[in-house]
């Protein structure tokens, strides 16, 4: 489905067989809605499953302006508006975390419980020309300049070995990213820092991180886990893709952190 969400055509696609309370996720730099589809098929009898295309990102199209992490919050927020959902369970991976950790922030009351994987709180500024280097790369040479290199940082090398069928279409999108779309992504991710904000949420906490994860190493994602009271903090045996990796581990915790009263 599409909808224009602040001016942008936003794909969408709601799965709500199950007519249940509402859990969105939110996906990675440089991917789309399609790397949910196997959680979301395990969550949809039970939850009315959200997954989104970010700007610029699959099927919703490139900003005209630059924005902000705030921005990609604030469009979370009208696309739930316009579906009619008061609220959300919310699950976001590495870009996907650092919108859903802005949104927690912008909007606290439309936050059941917030999961957060393979994210960061915020860029530092010895990591602000990794950003500058990304956007520079992806406008220049375009996103096949970039896979490879990415897709190493994404998934083992025994996953990758192992299930081919489940990388090539992760493979597929990010080249098919469109550059622009992609560049202008990292300079949103590039400023954002909410490390001083965290504190303030009270909601729920899951934090999820990689072993293996060399983009966003666990001791980052601990970060987070640290500023948020009570929030539980589960190491998974993969690199930054750790719920895509460690699926059915993913799952179950996710499954039991839903369960618990809020």
């Amino acid at each position: 489905m599409q909808v224009n969400i602040n001016g942008i055509e936003t794909r969408y696609v709601l799965s709500n067989e199950g007519g249940g309370p509402w859990l969105t996720f939110v996906h990675q730099l440089g991917g789309d809605l399609s790397i949910w589809d196997q959680l979301a098929g395990y969550f949809r009898d039970d939850f009315t499953v959200l997954r989104y295309d970010v700007r610029g990102h699959g099927r919703t199209a490139v900003s005209a302006e630059p924005f902000g992490v705030s921005d990609l919050s604030d469009d979370l927020a009208a696309l739930l508006d316009t579906l009619g959902a008061p609220s959300t369970h919310l699950v976001g991976m590495s870009m996907g975390g650092m919108i859903a950790q802005q949104f927690a922030l912008d909007h606290p009351s439309r936050v059941d419980t917030l999961t957060i994987a393979d994210s960061s709180p915020g860029t530092t500024p010895e990591a602000r020309g990794t950003w500058d280097q990304r956007a520079h790369a992806a406008r220049s040479d375009g996103m096949g300049a970039l896979t490879s290199t990415t897709l190493s940082r994404w998934l083992t090398a025994d996953f990758q070995a192992a299930h081919p069928e489940a990388v090539e279409p992760i493979r597929e999108v990010l080249a098919h990213t469109l550059p622009e779309g992609y560049a202008m992504a990292c300079e949103a991710l590039r400023e954002f820092d909410v490390r001083s904000k965290l504190g303030s949420i009270v909601r729920p906490t899951l934090v999820v991180a990689g072993r293996h994860d060399s983009g966003t190493p666990p001791a980052t994602s601990r970060l987070i886990a640290d500023a948020i009271h009570g929030a539980q903090f589960e190491l998974l045996d993969a690199a930054h893709l750790a719920p895509i990796e460690q699926s059915h581990r993913f799952a179950a915790l996710l499954e039991t952190f839903l369960e618990r009263p809020v």
